[in-house]
């Protein structure tokens, strides 16, 4: 991974599928954007469609190089040209309150 600072300006897409207890799929949440801030509090992008932020632990095993290409967004259909990072995440959420704010906002908030 490169220096944390190399990170802003990049577009990372973001990859977060949500199982319940039962390690059944509840969704998948697909966004991309800009970095825009990274500290030990996490990492910031500007989300693609809503420009509102959306954050993931600035945990670099989960941020892997991109390969150049298309990427497809399954909840819109949408096409990401060549990002320059994948982030994965697999989280266990029984809450419909939780799995909307994880949509919205990602880990804001439940960073620590």
């Amino acid at each position: 991974m490169k220096e944390i600072s190399s990170l802003i300006d990049k577009v990372i897409l973001i990859g977060i599928t949500v199982l319940d207890k039962n390690e059944k799929l509840i969704t998948q949440i697909q966004v991309y954007g800009p970095v825009i801030r990274v500290s030990a509090e996490g990492i910031i992008i500007k989300r693609n469609v809503t420009s509102t932020e959306f954050a993931i632990p600035p945990d670099f095993e989960h941020i892997t190089e991109a390969e150049e290409g298309e990427y497809r967004l399954r909840s819109s259909g949408e096409v990401v040209v060549n990002p320059d990072y994948i982030s994965s995440w697999t989280l266990r959420s029984g809450s419909k309150e939780e799995v909307e704010y994880y949509t919205n906002f990602g880990f804001k908030g439940y960073i620590k």
